[in-house]
């Protein structure tokens, strides 16, 4: 049995741990099928929605104005652990980024999946699908 888990990202990456908690969370996942029965499985699906995708912008300077891992970082390890990445190209139209301002991929650490621009009523049907929906 796959169980399907929608992490939705709504809240800006500043001034709360929201957005940090639901990637850890997205990517601890990845880690329960040794506690499952065989043929069992979680299929988790990442989606960065409204001031969300704001998480989602590159050369982020978390590390070095803060000393903590950049929220960069935590979206290009979940590509690396292939957790299907969905930013809301609505949103990022809204905010007037570009597709190069935005993580699209994790080739720099040998992730082999990419993030996917889709329009909000794609995630809306990623959350329909899911069994639990984790949202921040």
């Amino acid at each position: 049995m796959i169980k399907k888990i929608a992490f939705v990202v709504d809240k800006m990456p500043y001034k709360s741990e929201s957005s940090r908690l639901t990637l850890t969370h997205a990517i601890a996942s990845q880690t329960v099928e040794i506690h499952l029965d065989d043929g069992d499985n979680v299929e988790p699906v990442l989606a960065f929605i409204g001031e969300g995708v704001l998480n989602c912008l590159k050369n982020q300077k978390a590390s070095e104005v803060y000393g903590v891992t950049t929220l960069e970082s935590h979206i290009k390890n979940a590509l690396l652990t292939d957790i299907k990445l969905l930013i809301c190209e609505e949103d990022v139209k809204k905010y007037g980024l570009t597709e190069d301002q935005i993580i699209m991929d994790a080739e720099d650490i040998g992730a082999d999946i990419t993030s996917e621009l889709v329009p909000f009523s794609e995630i809306m049907s990623a959350m329909e699908l899911a069994d639990h929906i984790v949202y921040s």
